[in-house]
This record gives C-alpha cells, structure tokens and sequence, in this order.
C-alpha cells in the first residue's frame, strides 16, 4: 500500500516536473530571442548532426563496448537519444558563454528530440518494446504543448508571464527534489547498486565524449559560441528522457535512468563552473 502511494507521488512529481519547465521555459522567451541565433546555418546543422547522429552513435557504441544490464543500457541511450535541456542557458551563464545562442540552440535540440526519440529510439532498443505513437504523444502534450502555451502567455500577456515564470520554475525544481526523494524510497538497493557501476562509468564517458563533439563541430565559432556548442552538446535532455524511461513500464529502467541523469547534472555544473572560473580569471593574468 506505502508503495503505491510513493510510486504514485513519484509519477505526479515527474509529470509536474515536465510540464513546469516547459511553461517556465516558454514564459522566460520570446520567438525573437529563439530564432535570431539560428541564423548560422552552418552551425545548426552541425549541431543536428552531433546531438543527433554522433551523440546517439556513442551512446550505443557505449552499450557494446560496457557490460551493462537491458536497464543500464536503455538509460544510456536514453540520454544519449534526447537533447536540448532547459538548464544550458544557465550552463552558458556559469561558463560566460554566448547565452542567446543558448536559448536558440536549447529550444531547436528540445524539438527536434520530440520528433525524434519516438523515431530512432526503436531502433537503438531492438529487445525493448517501445510504443512509439504513446511516447511521441507523451513528448508532443507534456513538452511541446506546455512550451507553446508558454510562449503564447509571454507573447500576449508578459507581466503575468513574468509573474507566473518564477514560480513555476520553483515548482520544477522541487517536483524534481520530490521524484528523486519517492525514488530513493522506492528503489533504495538498485540506486546504491549503481554506485560504482557501468551506466556511472558511461554516463561519465558519453559526457565527455559528447562535449568533445560539440566543440570540435562548432569550429569557426568564437570562444563564446564553442563553450556553449560543447555543453549544449553535453547537456542532454532529461526531462525526455525521463518521460521516456517512465513510459517503458519498468521501474529498474527509470531509476538507472534517473540515476544517470544525476550524475550527467552534477557533472556540467563543475564544469561549466570551472569555465567561467578560468575565463574570469584571464583579464587578472594579463
């Protein structure tokens, strides 16, 4: 009965989390500020190309390579499958990147994963059933729905979006403490299991790799527009891949999925940090 209770608090607490950053997202933006850094076509593409050939192509090749379980593996090319997260403009503002380049580049990877996740997703997890019509309505109402709707607040009524956006980015954050909170409850062995194992490790790799990626593909790009293509690159979506993960049916699934999102966060964060910290630092050298 106490289990049912937190699997469905945890249940509520993912789908809140979702819908609030959207919303959030939506109402901190304008189509302006989305589209005006798109305008370099060379480097979109270049950017389709990593978040959604070659990130993805490691991932797998992660899930060859690494003695992973079907929940470690699925997580793993769950994150390696789903770009553009909320959270890269924050990463552009630790690390002094190009941060309207950030948003742009956030809300074309976001879409782009929701058309793409129920596509390619069934192929990189051939021993997974995978309902594609579901997911993809599941990513089309509870992201791109909740953006748009968003965007309209901020568009034709702006002092509530700007009154409204700040709460509803408290709601994300705390529905999130709340969902890692129900699964520590729920699934307490399995998370301590994953410590030490091989979706930390390939999670620890396929960072790396992916931020190596998005710097070697932004090239041409001033210092600003390479910090942000390599985090934007190395930020992957967790919100969708969470949303997938939990649609699969399997809890073993979404608790790797969670724990690897985890790890995949505190990893970009000192990483942007030390960015801006060695950035800020330069001026006091010279």
């Amino acid at each position: 009965m106490l289990n049912e209770i937190i699997t469905t608090i945890a249940n509520l607490a993912l789908l809140l989390f979702v819908i609030t950053s959207m919303l959030a997202m939506g109402m901190n933006l304008t189509v302006k500020q989305i589209m005006d850094p798109l305008r370099n076509v060379r480097l979109v593409i270049l950017m389709l190309v990593g978040n959604f050939v070659l990130v993805p192509a490691l991932a797998f090749a992660l899930t060859v390579m690494l003695p992973m379980g079907q929940a470690q593996t699925t997580a793993l090319i769950l994150l390696g499958a789903c770009a553009g997260a909320p959270f890269l403009p924050k990463l552009a503002q630790m690390s002094k990147g190009d941060l309207p380049l950030s948003v742009g580049l956030m809300v074309l990877l976001m879409v782009v994963t929701i058309l793409y996740a129920p596509l390619v997703l069934p192929l990189l997890l051939p021993g997974v059933q995978v309902d594609v019509a579901a997911m993809a309505q599941s990513l089309i109402l509870l992201m791109l729905l909740p953006l748009i709707i968003g965007l309209l607040v901020k568009w034709r009524y702006a002092d509530t979006a700007a009154t409204w956006q700040p709460h509803l980015s408290q709601a994300s954050t705390y529905s999130l403490m709340v969902l890692i909170v129900a699964a520590l409850l729920l699934q307490f062995r399995n998370i301590i299991g994953a410590v030490g194992s091989w979706v930390i490790i390939g999670t620890i790799v396929l960072v790396a790799g992916a931020l190596v990626i998005g710097y070697l593909l932004s090239f041409g790009s001033d210092a600003a527009g390479r910090k942000v293509a390599a985090l934007g690159t190395g930020q992957r979506n967790l919100s969708a891949a969470l949303l997938v993960g939990a649609s699969l049916g399997d809890p073993e699934t979404l608790v790797m999925t969670l724990v690897a999102s985890l790890v995949l966060m505190v990893l970009l964060i000192v990483i942007g940090g030390e960015i801006g910290k060695r950035q800020a630092a330069v001026p006091a050298k010279a």
